[in-house]
């Protein structure tokens, strides 16, 4: 009997999870192929009681020099933070995203550099990355449009629109046979604006968020009910409302809403700042991605032509015009950055208003474990701000549905169609009272695996 040797290859390939896990922040997934590429999705900054947490500025966990590509779902810091650091740290790749997140990206890290300075000397390290990091980094960066392949070889990708902020993605991966799916961070739809998430039928894995795995969101018509409410009701009580806000998506939404309340006189006329100079730019930037934007915005749009202006809104781009807010008696409305209240000028207002009873803080938006913003909306008496004590005696209200995250309901439906070929689900970019509950849900409504991955493990697939 002749004797045969059978040769067996072992096709394989590493996803490591170096942020994003057990926590809503920080997002960044090392992916390695059989042949030993390497590949990220996203780098991002870890935040929680600070803009920036002390772990940002420590080496990464890889070699960024031996990185062939980046893939970025999208413009949130979250998710692009420590792109410059990968630059400053020896990265000579490639980074692809959709063209809105490109112009957003640059934005928001321009703007956040100064903050990052500050964050740096009050821990006494080196600085994340400077100015010069930010212009290389652009210099590696490519843009694709929704459903255009991009094709590396080994490896194959494509964006899909997440339905959370104008140009934001999840990430179709086709590596050794298999298909990976990056959800990025899902979108609350149908949301003000932008386009509605779409679907998959196929997948192998899916890393899903979970920032509101264990919620359901207010909802529709809801939104605009409760935004009057709140507004009427500080208004009847004489005082100022504040509202942190993210510069990018949940202040064009919030502004949206405003217009609609003010053209249909549903709120009394008041004074209305947008005290947020990124918030500003990104706001103008948005101008040049219409396409992006979905029916009811285009019909609005061809009515209105202004999508972020109506009278009594005004925008306070320097110190001194946001000073001038102070002068204005209440009853008036402020939105502005930080959303999580790291900070930014929102402190400044905070630090003004949030001991009179009179007023109101309206959360809109995410807060991380140990941000201000949190410990405000935990009920904490009083909480330091800019050095000083204060006395937390406004107001304090929550919107839910204004999220741009998606809800329990909204991931399992999303999850619903590649059920039947999914092998796993690995649940990241959630707090563990999120995550955890959205994983069984997982096992038990979809009948898929999934796990809650830990912060450093590595599974091969």
């Amino acid at each position: 009997m002749a004797e045969f040797e059978i040769l067996i290859t072992i096709v394989f390939m590493k996803l490591s999870f170096y942020g994003g896990a057990r926590k809503v922040t920080g997002a960044n997934y090392l992916l390695e192929s059989n042949k030993g590429e390497k590949f990220l999705i996203d780098c991002g900054l870890e935040q929680g009681s600070y803009y920036a947490e002390r772990q940002n500025f420590e080496p990464f966990p890889y070699s960024p020099s031996e990185i062939k590509a980046v893939f970025v779902t999208h413009s949130h810091l979250d998710h692009i933070g420590r792109l410059p650091k990968l630059v400053k740290d020896g990265f000579k790749g490639k980074i692809f995203s959709t063209p809105p997140t490109r112009v957003f990206s640059r934005l928001i890290l321009e703007d956040s550099e100064e903050i990052l300075k500050k964050e740096a000397e009050r821990e006494k390290l080196d600085y994340l990355y400077s100015k010069k990091d930010i212009e290389t980094l652009m210099n590696y960066w490519e843009k694709v449009e929704y459903h255009q392949e991009i094709d590396l070889g080994s490896l194959k990708a494509k964006f899909f629109n997440s339905g959370h902020i104008l140009g934001s993605s999840f990430i179709e991966i086709s590596l050794e046979d298999k298909n990976l799916i990056f959800s990025g961070d899902l979108g609350n739809t149908p949301a003000p604006i932008i386009k509605p998430l779409e679907y998959l039928e196929e997948g192998d894995y899916c890393l899903v968020e979970s920032t509101y795995g264990n919620q359901i969101h207010q909802k529709g018509i809801e939104l605009l009910d409760l935004l009057e409410d709140v507004i009427e009701d500080t208004v009847k009580a004489g005082g100022t409302l504040i509202i942190p806000a993210f510069a990018m998506e949940r202040t064009q939404d919030l502004l949206f809403h405003l217009n609609e309340l003010v053209k249909n006189k549903r709120i009394p006329t008041v004074p209305i700042f947008v005290d947020s100079p990124l918030a500003i730019k990104l706001s103008e930037a948005y101008q040049q991605f219409q396409t992006y934007f979905n029916e009811e915005t285009e019909k609005f749009l061809k009515i209105d032509h202004h999508l972020f202006d109506f009278p009594g809104l005004k925008k306070t781009l320097s110190v001194e015009e946001s000073k001038t807010i102070n002068s204005v008696p209440p009853p008036k409305v402020i939105i502005a950055g930080s959303g999580m209240s790291h900070g930014g000028r929102i402190l400044h207002h905070e630090l003004r208003y949030l001991p009179d009873p009179k007023n109101t803080i309206l959360f809109i938006g995410y807060q991380a474990k140990g941000s201000l913003g949190r410990r405000i909306l935990d009920g904490e008496k009083s909480v330091k701000i800019l050095g000083e004590e204060v006395f937390v005696r406004a107001q304090i209200k929550t919107i839910s549905g204004y999220s741009a995250h998606a809800d329990q309901d909204q991931i399992l439906e999303w999850l619903k169609p590649m059920r039947f070929s999914l092998k796993k689900v690995f649940v990241v970019q959630g707090e563990e009272e999120q995550a955890l509950p959205l994983a069984q849900k997982i096992k038990d409504f979809l009948a898929v695996a999934s796990e809650v991955p830990f912060n450093g493990q590595t599974v091969v697939l």
